[in-house]
């Protein structure tokens, strides 16, 4: 089968579609021919890991493909308990590393099978953001009905799904930053009630302002260190600021806790993509019981900026890295 793996150059790495060993199914796998994969930051930090391991430049990595943690497809073998999935269906779900290719392994119990109205072609939008949104949300940030919801990188993958299951689940005021006019335009047409270009203005005093000085229950902190004491301006006394992303940095030199403290700010941090098997399979299923009527009735909607080819999948990095894209960035192969 064909897969991206990882080039090491001198100067790097670039991303190269070759022949790859197709992958091995374990007790409770799918083979999933894929259609669409997601395109994510843990990718690249995925890449750069990998060409930091290699001996040397102008050699291959291992020609294994460990790109690609969500995809949409159909599922051509089951072995074992399929968790009532069957050959010939069409799922979308997490996998474990290498959906940047043909073939890729599913755990059966993080198959979700497509909402209504929305193709294979669409479907990879949908599960690494809105899980990670729905993570971030509620069971960290415990978001409830009537508080405020601070999300950085609004017009992100992660960012339209939060405005979406922030609104339509608990019907939480939300207030979204971003960098341009067109992308503040994308997050108010999701549903944000307050929309804040960090590039113009002062979040921090932005927010105080739109919330009477009180600031905001939850922050969905995608930035880290360059946003630490604006974020804490903005953020209300019994607050939960939820980190899940270090674009700005992730050491601060000094820290004063009393000023978290005297706050009685909760302080946590998450990602999605190390976590265990069974806290994926957990998230999945409450994430479909809680939210799947809502994907099949159309009011919460992936966000899909563009998509590449497969063997574009180095465009594709390069795009998602000059922070253009509003929504998700798609790989696709065109047999389905």
């Amino acid at each position: 089968m064909k897969g991206i793996v990882v080039k090491c150059l001198e100067e790097g790495s670039t991303l190269e579609l070759r022949d790859v060993k197709a992958p091995i199914l374990k007790e409770g796998d799918l083979l999933i021919e894929v259609v669409s994969v997601g395109v994510n930051r843990t990718d690249i930090m995925t890449r750069e890991r990998q060409a930091g391991y290699a001996d040397g430049a102008n050699e291959t990595s291992e020609d294994i493909v460990e790109l690609g943690v969500e995809v949409a497809g159909v599922v051509v073998q089951v072995a074992g308990d399929s968790a009532g999935i069957s050959v010939g269906e069409h799922v979308m779900g997490l996998v474990d590393g290498g959906g940047y290719a043909e073939y890729v392994v599913m755990p059966a119990n993080r198959a979700m099978l497509l909402p209504e109205g929305i193709s294979l072609k669409e479907a990879a939008a949908i599960p690494e953001v809105f899980l990670t949104a729905y993570q971030t949300l509620f069971w960290h940030g415990k978001l409830q009905e009537g508080e405020t919801v601070l999300i950085h990188a609004g017009a992100s993958g992660v960012g339209t799904a939060a405005i979406q299951l922030a609104k339509q689940l608990v019907g939480a005021r939300v207030i979204v930053t971003a960098g341009s006019q067109e992308k503040l335009d994308a997050c108010l047409a999701l549903g944000a009630d307050v929309a804040i270009n960090y590039k113009e203005t002062d979040f921090s005093q932005a927010v105080l302002e739109a919330t009477d000085n009180r600031g905001v229950d939850v922050i969905l902190d995608f930035v880290g260190a360059s946003y630490w004491q604006k974020n804490l301006k903005s953020i209300a006394e019994s607050g939960r600021w939820v980190l899940i992303g270090a674009l700005g940095g992730s050491v601060i030199s000094q820290v004063q806790l009393f000023d978290l403290m005297k706050k009685f700010v909760t302080l946590t941090g998450t990602l999605l993509t190390p976590r265990s098997a069974t806290y994926k399979a957990k998230l999945t299923s409450e994430f479909q019981a809680r939210v799947k009527p809502y994907l099949d009735n159309g009011s919460i909607y992936p966000i899909i900026d563009r998509t590449f080819a497969l063997a574009d999948a180095e465009s594709a990095q390069t795009y998602m890295t000059e922070n253009r894209n509003i929504g998700k960035i798609l790989l696709t192969n065109f047999s389905k």
